[in-house]
């Protein structure tokens, strides 16, 4: 693709597309062409996005509560209108099927706008009388001010909005981040802000790297909060550049999900729910199952039927919509699975399908593209770095397990904690296990139900902070106590 027919993404600030000096090439994960280039931003546009969020600050947070709702169904209206090209953007820069981005991403980015439009409208506060003292004790609930947001690159519109939403209903003004990998469909966001009358500065988006635009916004010292997710490794480096100004954080982070599957579970539900659980989107969600415990009696017959079932899941062209997967999202981040799989086999692992066992069948135009095939493993140890470290692929591992209290403690025996799923019909024993179960979500039966009204975070290394209607609202706001004598 020549130069003058490549993308060229800009930064949105104080209401109005601004160009930048330096650019980063953004690929087609499908071919693993250039087909885009990306503001390699900085201090300076951070600054600038900075400024105008504070300008816009005062305006926007005196708006009633149903004045700012308004504002996010119009954005969750023009989305929705515009569905199928948001749809395919977001395909071609991530590498995941259209259908998906048509079925999950892009209907969520809509909902999400439309829920806390909704969700902001009732809220209530505390209050508490005191006869005694003849005082009454009320709290009230303010926007904080400038909210950082930095957004990953697995399902780019879709989390992206879900922090946007709840920001901005809540009063606050933002600069966001997105991923430098995935720009394209926040670039199109910003496209409808004018339309959907939100106001200059309400809403700025600054494109570019961790290390350089992130980095600016977390240090930026007028901005009092951020939400992040993405990797451990990187929450770290916020939390540490955060912890000088004492900075509000919500972290989403990684995961290393289990599946427990015990001998009364609904096979054929279980097998296929866990299919999807494990290789929906390429394997690049936070919450997808990579370490599978099956009960001892079943875990022969789990295994061949659902290694039969991965090796039917259709990989290849996004553009298919025949096709179950499309491709992982760069060169490096398939070399980086693929030596997941490598570990495995040299330390005595059974490679039973995908990587290095079954051809990848490829049209012409996809052949330099990051494609992989559903993986499954066995006979790993749990303390292999394959069973430990999240993979955030489409790689799985299934081990047999005799006891409840066993599948317990594998399950819990890292250092993750974001979701899990137990397949059982007996309701006493998912009770029971997911009590015990060291994570922030669990699922029984079933995977990836949402009600955006319950909490969504992790324990452990899976991070900081819950997001939901009420926890998001907590977040976006600062309470204060307020005690009046009569």
């Amino acid at each position: 693709m020549s130069e003058t027919s490549l993308l060229v993404v800009e930064n949105f600030i104080g209401g109005k597309f601004v160009s930048c000096q330096e650019f980063i090439d953004s690929y087609d994960p499908s071919t693993g062409e250039v087909y885009c280039k990306v503001p390699d931003s900085g201090k300076e546009e951070v600054e600038a996005a900075v400024t105008a969020a504070k300008e816009a600050f005062p305006e926007w947070s005196a708006r009633s509560p149903q004045q700012r709702a308004k504002v996010l169904n119009k954005l969750a209206d023009l989305i929705e209108a515009n569905l199928e090209e948001f749809a395919q953007a977001e395909s071609r820069d991530q590498g995941k099927t259209v259908a998906f981005a048509r079925l999950v991403d892009i209907p969520r980015s809509v909902y999400n706008f439309r829920f806390f439009a909704s969700s902001v409208l009732h809220h209530t506060t505390d209050c508490s009388q005191m006869d005694h003292t003849g005082c009454l004790n009320y709290t009230i609930r303010c926007p904080v001010g400038v909210a950082g947001l930095i957004s990953p690159w697995n399902l780019p519109l879709y989390l992206l909005t879900w922090k946007i939403a709840p920001a901005i209903a809540a009063g606050n003004t933002v600069v966001a981040k997105p991923s430098e990998m995935t720009s394209v469909t926040a670039y199109m966001l910003c496209k409808l802000m004018k339309e959907a009358e939100v106001p200059p500065g309400v809403v700025n988006i600054v494109f570019g790297t961790g290390p350089k635009a992130g980095d600016a916004l977390v240090g930026h010292p007028d901005v009092p909060l951020i939400s992040f997710t993405g990797s451990t490794t990187t929450a770290q480096r916020i939390t540490e550049r955060s912890a000088p100004y004492c900075k509000k954080l919500s972290l989403e982070l990684g995961g290393k999900n289990p599946a427990i599957v015990f001998a009364d579970a609904d096979l054929e539900q279980c097998i296929q729910t866990t299919l999807r659980s494990s290789f929906a989107n390429q394997g690049e969600i936070c919450l997808c199952t990579s370490r599978i415990y099956v009960e001892r009696s079943i875990f022969s017959e789990f295994l061949e039927k659902f290694v039969a079932a991965a090796k039917k899941w259709r990989i290849g062209a996004p553009q298919d919509p025949n096709n179950h997967s499309g491709a992982l999202i760069s060169k490096e981040h398939q070399e980086k699975v693929r030596s997941y799989v490598a570990l495995a086999k040299s330390e005595g692992g059974i490679i039973h399908c995908g990587e290095g066992v079954e051809k990848l069948d490829l049209p012409e135009c996809n052949k330099n593209g990051y494609f992989m095939r559903p993986t499954v493993i066995t006979g790993i140890s749990d303390n292999s770095r394959v069973m430990q470290e999240e993979i955030f692929g489409p790689v799985t591992c299934v081990s047999p397990f005799d006891m409840e209290d066993e599948a317990i403690s594998r399950s819990n025996d890292v250092k993750y904690g974001l979701g899990a799923t137990v397949w059982s019909k007996d309701v006493s024993r998912v009770h029971r296990v997911t009590k015990q179960l060291q994570v922030g979500l669990v699922w029984s039966n079933c995977w990836m139900v949402r009600d955006l009204n319950l909490p969504f975070g992790g324990m452990k290394r899976s991070g900081v902070g819950r997001e939901g209607a009420k926890d998001s609202y907590h977040f976006f706001t600062e309470v204060k106590s307020v005690t009046i004598q009569y």
